[in-house]
């Protein structure tokens, strides 16, 4: 907390990922503690965010009141500039890498931008291991081979005597040949799993190495230890290794494993390398310098066991779409194994994305209440109960009929039970707290022009073009129901009397059977910083209505693609129970 809120004093206003960025702190844990703070007050609610007054004063008594930045603004502390001479080679490796394989980020993959292969290539230059000499790339998904030949090819001539890649990949090897072969840099490349040693041929025939593992301990060892294997012997001789920020204990494992093959640290820049992806980790990682020394010798013989950072994962990410706040699970057990696979895919709500990650949850733990899980088994089909409750007061559907007699709503056997429980007068008592200022009352005529504009919008998320949006006929075609009564119809208001909120449940009979039930309508509320609050508490007095009317069951209808009242839904412990089917037939077949 004191490295984000020193991050925040220095850099605001500051997006999560430039925090994530300045501390070594993961994505998910700077949302986590940004959010915090906004509960407290410390942080505007505004993005990119600052601290507010109270956040200062809080920072000001923690004795961290210091924006002194020394951070080179012309290289942004990664101690390199790409020279204009070389904003060419930018532009046709970014050309590409449009056209080049996908990252496959099962296995840890996540392609570095144009900028960063270019600041590899001027690494090996400033640190004497180019121009001359044998280069061996350890893995190369990010095509350093390729900036090197572009690099060359803009300066005129190779920089390079021999680029050599090792890889598993047939396509990435094949891509490489295919763009290499025109610009003039001898590059070779092997298919090889580096899980078993270098081919002999290979061995000790390198005078610098690069490589950029899967980020574990175990991914470090094993390709130092082929980059190790392919060097020359004998002292300072170059390796250049990317890796991801860790955590500190996990940090000292690789450490450790550098040490113990012989190598020693010669240099070390954080956030050099930039990533298209690997959000989690700010999609930055560091660009370490490691010389060999008369100890160094690689003792990795053929390796088994877990890799990457998959196969070590024990537990499942929570990723939330930014278009549509669908919660979905990540990782071992899951529908999708890596968020790759989530991206390629699309929400299954929205069909869209992107998503934001969120946190770590064991494979068996439940889904929170907020979220909607998918593949969920379908209760069993119900008839439909009569008249059809319309869905969330948007206009109701063409009358059903049917030629059998409708039997009474059905519900699933584990829905006899009831999903919900009148709160407690602590818990109701608190509830209210959180929505003040906001109080709730029943609705009246004044109310209906900002209930026809809810109204309106509710339709709008419904059905889309199809929506009759006019807040006046929404606002009329309520008022017919509002002479008629009252009853079940709640607003949330401000202490001024603006309306903010409202809420619609209607006491209905099923006219074949007489039972009574309850048909919830509409909820909806303006944006407010306890929106979520204020929705709680109106849809509370609506059961609690229920219940004073002697009524067990409450049906509603809601949109598919109406995500957050589903939530809703799920949240108060509605249970799936039909589902109504559309079909659009051409004009000229149906007349």
């Amino acid at each position: 907390m004191r490295s984000v809120l020193r991050a925040l004093r220095r850099l605001a206003p500051a997006s999560t990922r430039d925090i994530s960025r300045a501390t070594g702190l993961p994505v998910p844990i700077v949302a986590a503690l940004g959010n915090e703070l906004r509960r407290r007050d410390l942080l505007t609610k505004e993005r990119p965010s600052r601290l507010t007054p109270a956040g200062l004063d809080v920072v000001a008594e923690l004795g961290m009141d210091l924006t002194l930045d020394a951070t080179c603004t012309t290289c942004e502390g990664r101690e390199l500039v790409i020279p204009d001479v070389l904003e060419e080679a930018v532009r046709r490796l970014s050309d590409l890498m449009e056209s080049g394989p996908a990252a496959d980020m099962s296995i840890d993959q996540s392609h570095c931008t144009p900028e960063t292969k270019v600041r590899r290539v001027l690494a090996l230059l400033a640190a004497g291991a180019l121009p001359g000499g044998n280069l061996l790339l350890i893995g190369d998904d990010d095509l350093v081979s390729l900036a090197v030949a572009v690099v060359g090819d803009v300066l005129g001539s190779p920089i390079v005597e021999r680029v050599t890649v090792v890889d598993i990949s047939p396509e990435i090897l094949a891509y490489i040949r295919k763009v290499s072969a025109g610009l003039g840099t001898r590059v070779e490349t092997v298919e090889h799993d580096l899980r078993h040693p270098l081919p002999t041929e290979l061995h000790s025939g390198f005078d610098v190495a690069m490589t950029d593992p899967p980020y574990t301990a175990e991914g470090a060892r094993l390709f130092l230890s082929r980059a190790v294997e392919g060097l020359r012997p004998g002292p300072s001789h170059s390796v250049f290794f990317s890796f991801g920020g860790k955590s500190p204990d996990e940090m000292l494992e690789v450490q450790r494993e550098i040490m113990a093959l012989g190598l020693v640290t010669n240099g070390y820049i954080r956030n050099f390398n930039e990533y298209q992806g690997s959000g989690i980790l700010g999609g930055v990682g560091f660009f370490q310098h490691l010389l060999t020394t008369t100890s160094t010798a690689s003792h990795q013989g053929d390796f088994e066991g877990p890799l990457y950072t998959g196969d070590k994962r024990t537990r499942q990410r929570e990723y939330t779409c930014v278009a549509c706040n669908t919660a979905l699970r990540v990782g071992p057990g899951a529908r999708w194994t890596s968020v790759a696979a989530l991206r390629d895919e699309g929400c299954p709500q929205c069909g869209k994305g992107p998503f934001r990650p969120g946190r770590l949850v064991a494979a068996d733990e439940p889904p929170t209440t907020l979220a909607v899980t998918v593949d969920e088994p379908a209760p069993a089909p119900a008839p439909a109960p009569a008249p059809v409750p319309v869905s969330e007061a948007a206009p109701a559907p063409a009358p059903i009929t049917t030629p059998a007699p409708v039997p009474a709503l059905a519900q699933p056997s584990h829905s006899l039970r009831p999903g919900w429980q009148r709160p407690t007068p602590e818990s109701r008592a608190a509830l209210e707290q959180r929505a003040r200022p906001c109080l709730t009352r029943q609705a009246d005529e004044g109310d209906l022009p900002a209930i026809g504009e809810f109204e309106a919008e509710i339709a709008r998320i419904s059905f889309g073009e199809d929506a009759v949006d006019d807040p006046a006929r929404h606002a009329s075609r309520v008022g017919r129901s509002m002479e008629k009564s009252k009853e079940g119809m709640i607003v949330a208001h401000r202490p001024d009397g603006e309306t903010v909120g409202w809420c619609w449940v209607s006491i209905n009979q099923n006219q074949m059977t007489g039972d009574r039930y309850a048909n919830f309508r509409s909820l909806a509320v303006a944006p407010l910083d306890n929106r979520a609050d204020v929705a709680e508490l109106l849809l509370t007095e609506g059961l609690e209505f229920c219940l004073a009317n002697g009524i067990t069951e409450v049906v509603g209808r809601v949109h598919v693609g109406n995500v957050p009242m589903r939530t809703v839904y799920r949240k108060f412990g509605f249970d799936p129970a039909t589902l109504t089917m559309k079909l659009r037939l051409p004009e000229e077949e149906s007349r």
